[in-house]
């Protein structure tokens, strides 16, 4: 059997490792389009903060694919043929498969404004992208940051970290739409300006003029035009599944696959950013691109690959970040819907500053968010694992932040449940 992997990152050796653990001897080909040794997407943000080097990307060593028994390819997939199961390569190989798995994840998009096309203007999505920042990352050079999400205000913090003049330019009246509530927006913004960022929302950008030093003039709605030296765009990424097209391979925002990783075509799965899977609330198909979720989603379709019936419990969003000296966390549902019920708890029950807000649907914990101190945002973790059981927290409400104090995920809910009753 000769099984072919796409993607040398967490969903592709999360399965690379999966299968190696009940298949050690069919012949494995893993094709990595970025070439070199893999690496994490998670820490871009911290080497340019300063604060983690080169070589602490890098989360396998050189001989690890040695070690693994696989044939390396840096090259990119350009096509697959699913009638005939070939895959073609840019450079002109083909490379035939019995089984095969599409885990190629996602790039970065720009909006259609003019001028987003010149040198200076980049993403932080990649390792080359952060390499190409690092010369820009310079104490008092000026940077504007187009966007407001997850990856937009890291990129905006480690500028300001370095001493950069940034200016965060978002279209939408609050920042973070996908991460945080209006609470947790609130205070993140307030915390970005405090800390000397100018952060402008509900703001249009119409054009990007270059200028004879290099330097850009920024044209936005209503406003009177800026400028600053380079320009780092974080509005959005896309799937990459053109390689998919013409075949029967069914299609959304992502690659659509079951609870097995499995396509709509036989013997082909998918996995990570490029995934469109089930989620712990019961829908068919939506992308998480987070990395834990990749490395679940890996594992899965590793085990399948393999022949085994492994199926999916269901992704679950979960963010956790640390920005302009707040940490930044939330899980599942955390935007109240009709019905829900919502309780918010203050820092200072657990010894911090800002808050934690549960988000419940019939006493069955859905969703949680939390803005504050470092030492608040630990205890969301104990929810993971009862927001994917939906678990009943049936406590009132003042002894909810000594609920979330124990150590609920390692232990038996019912027991605690008792044991705080009776408290």
């Amino acid at each position: 059997m000769h099984v072919v992997i796409i993607g040398n990152s967490a969903a592709g050796l999360s399965a690379l490792e999966s299968f190696r653990k009940e298949n050690k001897d069919a012949k494995v080909t893993l094709i990595s389009k970025e070439g070199g040794i893999a690496y994490s997407r998670v820490l871009l943000p911290y080497y340019l903060r300063g604060k983690a080097d080169h070589d602490n990307f890098f989360i396998r060593d050189k001989k690890y694919y040695e070690d693994m028994d696989v044939d390396y390819i840096e090259d990119t997939v350009e096509c697959v043929d699913d009638k005939k199961k070939v895959i073609s390569l840019e450079k002109g190989d083909k490379i035939s498969y019995d089984k095969l798995l599409i885990a190629t994840g996602s790039r970065a998009v720009s909006p259609p404004i003019p001028g987003l096309d010149a040198e200076g203007v980049y993403n932080m999505w990649t390792l080359k992208d952060a390499e190409n920042l690092e010369k820009y990352f310079i104490k008092g050079k000026r940077v504007m940051v187009l966007g407001s999400g997850f990856v937009s205000l890291q990129a905006a913090w480690a500028a300001r970290f370095k001493g950069l003049e940034v200016t965060i330019v978002e279209l939408v009246s609050r920042i973070m739409p996908n991460v945080l509530d209006d609470k947790g927006a609130e205070l993140l913004s307030d915390s970005i300006r405090e800390l000397g960022a100018d952060l402008r929302v509900n703001t249009m950008t119409e054009k990007i003029e270059k200028l004879e030093d290099g330097s850009f003039r920024v044209y936005t709605k209503d406003n009177e035009p800026f400028e600053v030296d380079f320009i780092v765009v974080g509005t959005g990424v896309r799937a990459n599944i053109a390689l998919v097209d013409g075949t029967d391979i069914k299609t959304d925002r992502g690659i659509l696959v079951d609870e097995f990783m499995e396509t709509s075509v036989k013997d082909i799965f998918s996995a990570g950013d490029v995934a469109q899977g089930p989620t712990t609330f019961g829908d068919k198909h939506i992308i998480h691109a987070l990395w834990p979720t990749a490395i679940e989603m890996g594992k899965v379709a590793g085990n399948n690959l393999a022949g085994k019936n492994f199926p999916y419990e269901g992704s679950l969003n979960m963010n956790t970040t640390q920005m302009f000296e707040l940490t930044v966390s939330s899980m599942g549902r955390f935007n109240e819907g009709e019905g829900d019920r919502v309780e918010v708890l203050d820092g200072s029950v657990f010894g911090g500053k800002g808050y934690i807000k549960l988000v419940f649907e019939n006493d069955k914990v859905i969703g949680a968010t939390a803005v504050g101190s470092t030492n608040i945002v630990p205890l969301l973790g104990k929810l993971r694992p009862l927001i994917r059981k939906k678990t009943v927290i049936d406590v009132p409400v003042e002894k909810l932040g000594a609920y979330l104090h124990l150590q609920i995920a390692k232990s038996n809910p019912r027991n605690i449940m008792k044991s705080i009753k009776s408290s």
